[in-house]
């Protein structure tokens, strides 16, 4: 969680720039605006420390990403935003093991991660379902939905994702948001620590994304899973995240990270979230302002 520095008690050493190190003593790294302490006694969920993370096409290496340094507790919901190019997917492939291929290092609950694993549940923009398999069998993958234990996971998220009925039916029959709740099924079945999101909702209409995110949110409530969600969405990441991390571009790193003060459920009209949203937006443009800048030799 992300306290204002006068909240959070005594910090361990000066506030500094927004980093963490990975030390082992289970201490939680807490962003404050303009620093960041350490409260010990809390754990700490995710660490992320990326050096640099580099392309290289045609000859030519571009530098995606540089001095990401990010802490996560235990079941937080972290959303990322940040303008085009500037390295949230490639960050979250990071995290999931799916690119090791960086300076730097990522621990889950003081594992290293360099490889996926069923620690690391993830979530694409596109559902990835088998379609020759139900409902039931997608979610259940590789496991064996004849095993009691495994049928009765996969009964309870069938509950949670609200698509209790549709058990037998086939991908072709499912709509994209019925898709994509069998997506988030399948990635809870083996309970990973760490549920990483990397724009689920972006090819859904504004009507079924709404109602997704209220699905995700109950998910969260529900199995207190640490949740990562990328989007270009600000509206979504203020209504879903109880602290927001925004990323500037060229090269990608973090620029501020933000408490979301509000209670759940959420209303999109109040005047204290349309407030939260102006000043999100405000941070957001100032990445644009950043790049235009560093673009133009400024």
């Amino acid at each position: 969680m992300i306290f204002k520095q006068k909240t959070i008690g005594q910090l361990i050493g000066p506030p500094k720039a927004l980093i963490s190190t990975t030390n082992r003593d289970g201490g939680l790294f807490v962003f404050v605006e303009g620093g960041v302490g350490r409260k010990r006694g809390i754990k700490v969920a995710v660490i992320i420390s990326i050096k640099e993370k580099t392309f290289v096409q045609e000859g030519r290496k571009t530098t995606v990403l540089e001095n990401i340094q990010l802490s996560i507790a235990p079941g937080e919901f972290l959303t990322l935003i940040g303008p085009s190019g500037c390295g949230k997917s490639t960050l979250l492939k990071i995290i999931a093991g799916l690119d090791s291929d960086y300076d730097g290092s990522v621990e889950i609950n003081g594992r290293s991660v360099t490889v996926p694993g069923i620690q690391q549940g993830f979530i694409f923009q596109e559902h990835r379902l088998f379609p020759w398999l139900t409902v039931e069998q997608n979610i259940a993958a590789d496991l064996n939905l004849k095993d009691p234990t495994v049928k009765q996971k996969v009964d309870e998220l069938i509950e949670i994702v609200r698509l209790k009925g549709s058990e037998k039916a086939y991908p072709r029959e499912l709509s994209g948001g019925m898709s994509q709740r069998v997506a988030i099924a399948r990635a809870l079945l083996r309970e990973p620590e760490v549920l990483l999101l990397d724009e689920p909702f972006g090819a859904l209409d504004a009507f079924t994304r709404k109602h997704l995110q209220d699905v995700l949110l109950d998910i969260w409530r529900r199995k207190k899973t640490t949740m990562i969600l990328v989007t270009h969405d600000i509206d979504e990441s203020v209504y879903l995240g109880n602290e927001l991390a925004i990323l500037k571009a060229k090269p990608g790193n973090i620029h501020k990270v933000m408490p979301i003060h509000l209670a759940y459920p959420r209303n999109r009209t109040t005047p204290d979230f349309q407030a939260i949203r102006q000043k999100v937006l405000s941070e957001f443009e100032k990445t644009e302002d950043l790049e235009y800048a560093e673009g133009s030799g400024i």
